[in-house]
C-alpha cells in the first residue's frame, strides 16, 4: 500500500519536513496540516488512508482531533497514530483510550516509523476488504428479501361478503414464516399459514419450497391424474398435505426440516371451511367479540414422517365471525424483561369489526409489548372476517 495517502499533523515545521521527506521517499502521498483545525479540513477535503497526529498543538490539540475522527462514522476507520515524546506516557495512554491505533515516539526512528505506518495501513486494508465483503453480503440479503417477499401475496383477494387481512414481521433479514390467501379454480378461498423450523437463510429457503408446494397442489389436480374423478374439498386438502409431507420427508430427510402448517379452503357462499392444522398454534374463532373456539391441531408437523395421515376438520363461519390464525412468534414475542406476549395478550387485542382493523390492533399491541427488545421470532397473522348480513 505504498501509494497510500498519509496526513501528517504537527505544529513543528521541522517535524513536518522530516516526515514528508521520509514518507514521500517511501512512495506515500503526503498531506500536511500544522494544527488540529487544519487537519479536520484536510480530512473533509480528502479522507487519508492514515493519520500521523501530534498531541500538543495550538487551536485544537490532538486529543480533540482524535475524538472528532473516531466520533464520526465516516472517518472512524481511518487509522490514527499519535506522535508523542518518549517521556509522555500519559498522553499515549489517553490517546489509546480515545481510539488511537498506535503511537510513535519522538525523536523519530526511521525503521520504527515505517513499521508503524505499514502496520496501520495493513489494518486499514483489511478493514476496507471487510467492508466491501459486508456490503456485498448486504446486497445479496437485499436480493433475498425481495425474492422472499415475492413469495408472499402482493395483495389479498377481494371477495364479496368477506374481509381478509394479514400481518408479516420478520425477525431477521429473511424469514421462515409464510402465509398465502388465494382463490382456487372452483371459486373457493384458500388460506395458508406456515412456520418452517429454524431461522435465517436456511428457514427462508424451505419457506419458499413449502409455500410453492402448497399453492401448486391446491390449484391443480396433477397429483391425481388427468382422468381422476373430482374429489371433495376435504379429500383435496388431505391429499395435498399428504403429498407435500411425503415429498419433503423423502427428499429433504438429511436436513431434518419441517413446517408447522395451517391450511384451509373456504366456500365463500356458505361459509363452510375445511381445514387441517399440522402442529400450528390453534387459530381462534371470534364471534361477537368473544373467542368461541380454537382450531386445535389435527396432525403432526409436515415433513418429518413419510406415511402420516392428516385429519381434516370443518368449520362454519357465520355472518360476523372472524377466524384469526397466527404463528407462534406472535404469542412468544418477548419484551425487554423477557416476558412473552402470550395468548392472554392476543385475546386482549381481539375485537369485533373489519379484519384490517383487527390485525392492525394486534400488531400495535405486540409492537408496544416488545418495545426496544430484539425480535425473538417471525410474526405472521391472518384474519378472515365474514361480513354481517347487513354489512
Amino acid at each position: 500500500m505504498s501509494d497510500a495517502t498519509v496526513l501528517v499533523v504537527d505544529d513543528e515545521p521541522y517535524n513536518l519536513d522530516y516526515l514528508q521527506q521520509e514518507l514521500e521517499d517511501a512512495g506515500y502521498r503526503v498531506i500536511l496540516a500544522s494544527d488540529g483545525l487544519e487537519a479536520l479540513e484536510r480530512v473533509r477535503d480528502r479522507a487519508p488512508d492514515l493519520v500521523l497526529l501530534d498531541v500538543m498543538m495550538p487551536r485544537m490539540d490532538g486529543f480533540q482531533v482524535l475524538s472528532r475522527l473516531k466520533g464520526d462514522a465516516a472517518t472512524r476507520a481511518i487509522p490514527v497514530i499519535i506522535i508523542s515524546a518518549d517521556t509522555d506516557l500519559g498522553s499515549v495512554v489517553q490517546g489509546i483510550r480515545l481510539g488511537a491505533d498506535d503511537y510513535l515516539p519522538k525523536p523519530f526512528e526511521p525503521v520504527l516509523l515505517h513499521a508503524r505506518i505499514s502496520s496501520g495501513l495493513e489494518r486499514k486494508r483489511l478493514h476496507d476488504l471487510e467492508t466491501l465483503y459486508l456490503e456485498g453480503l448486504e446486497r445479496e440479503m437485499d436480493i433475498a428479501r425481495q425474492i422472499q417477499r415475492s413469495f408472499l401475496p402482493e395483495r389479498l383477494p377481494d371477495v364479496p361478503g368477506w374481509d381478509v387481512a394479514a400481518c408479516f414481521r420478520s425477525a431477521r433479514d429473511v424469514a421462515g414464516d409464510f402465509y398465502d390467501v388465494f382463490t382456487l379454480p372452483d371459486g373457493r378461498l384458500a388460506c395458508v399459514l406456515g412456520d418452517v423450523c429454524g431461522k435465517g437463510v436456511g428457514a427462508a429457503l424451505f419457506m419458499t419450497l413449502f409455500r410453492s408446494l402448497v399453492r401448486a397442489t391446491l390449484t391443480s389436480n396433477c397429483f391425481r391424474g388427468a382422468q381422476a374423478a373430482p374429489v371433495s374439498p376435504r379429500e383435496q386438502l388431505a391429499e395435498a398435505v399428504a403429498l407435500i409431507n411425503r415429498y419433503v420427508a423423502e427428499t429433504h430427510r438429511a436436513e431434518g426440516t419441517f413446517c408447522a402448517l395451517f391450511a384451509g379452503t373456504l366456500d365463500v357462499d356458505t361459509g363452510r371451511m375445511v381445514y387441517t392444522n399440522c402442529g400450528s398454534d390453534p387459530p381462534l374463532l371470534l364471534r361477537r367479540g368473544v373467542v368461541r373456539g380454537q382450531l386445535k391441531p389435527t396432525g403432526p408437523v409436515v415433513g418429518i414422517l413419510e406415511d402420516v395421515r392428516f385429519a381434516v376438520e370443518d368449520l362454519l363461519l357465520e355472518p360476523g365471525d372472524t377466524l384469526v390464525a397466527y404463528t407462534d412468534g406472535l404469542i412468544d414475542a418477548l419484551n425487554e424483561a423477557g416476558e412473552p406476549f402470550d395468548l392472554a395478550g392476543l385475546r386482549g387485542a381481539l375485537s369485533n369489526g373489519a379484519a384490517a382493523s383487527l390485525v392492525d390492533e394486534i400488531e400495535r399491541d405486540v409492537v408496544a409489548h416488545v418495545g426496544e427488545a430484539s425480535p425473538f421470532d417471525d410474526i405472521t397473522l391472518v384474519a378472515i372476517h365474514r361480513l354481517a348480513l347487513d354489512g
